[in-house]
């Protein structure tokens, strides 16, 4: 996983982002939460523990901002805060928090925190793959939609995406069409 930390104090930065580069994964770091978001913005991040307090742009305001982002993949977010009380809790929940974490930050809680991440995420990965599944008809190609209406696949995508179709004929069905024809004249 590409993990993205972000605390204004070095040292937490340090001990946290060795702990999981220990499990495996690539930390990128940054000192404070303007330099998390522009980071989250240029690079393919899978998690974030961020440090609630920092100059600028606090923890709550930069889940905020990377839940906004329309991004083809879920990005967990730890927050960590030395702030206590079930208030704090709740505001970082609702501001995108996937998990919450009191500092001093407890390293093995945090790598079996990561661990959940990473569950987390593949079951995420899962589920797209699952939903890039279409049932379709192998004989009339329509696509069973939502509803479990049979429509043709151009109805179907266009409802979906912002693709549009044009139609033609490939080589090997034209070749097949053509062989019919023939055999209709000669009959």
């Amino acid at each position: 996983m590409n993990v993205l930390v972000a605390d204004d104090d070095a040292s937490t930065i340090t001990v946290v982002g060795a702990v999981i580069e220990r499990a495996g994964h690539t930390v990128i770091r940054a000192p404070d939460g303007e330099q998390a978001w522009q980071l989250v913005r240029k690079n393919p991040v899978d998690l974030i523990v961020s440090d609630w307090m920092m100059p600028g742009l606090e923890g709550p305001e930069l889940c905020r901002m990377v839940r906004k982002l329309s991004r083809e993949h879920y990005c967990y977010i730890i927050l960590l805060t030395s702030l206590s009380g079930r208030e704090r809790f709740l505001e970082g929940m609702q501001a995108g928090a996937d998990d919450f974490m009191r500092k001093p930050v407890d390293l093995e809680e945090l790598t079996a925190r990561v661990g959940v991440a990473e569950r987390i995420l593949g079951l995420h990965q899962h589920v797209a793959r699952l939903e890039g599944l279409l049932a379709i008809c192998s004989y009339c190609k329509k696509i069973r939609d939502d509803g479990g209406q049979w429509i043709q696949v151009e109805s179907y995508m266009g409802r979906r995406t912002q693709l549009e179709f044009s139609h033609g004929v490939c080589p090997t069905c034209k070749a097949k069409v053509m062989e019919s024809l023939a055999e209709r004249k000669s009959s």
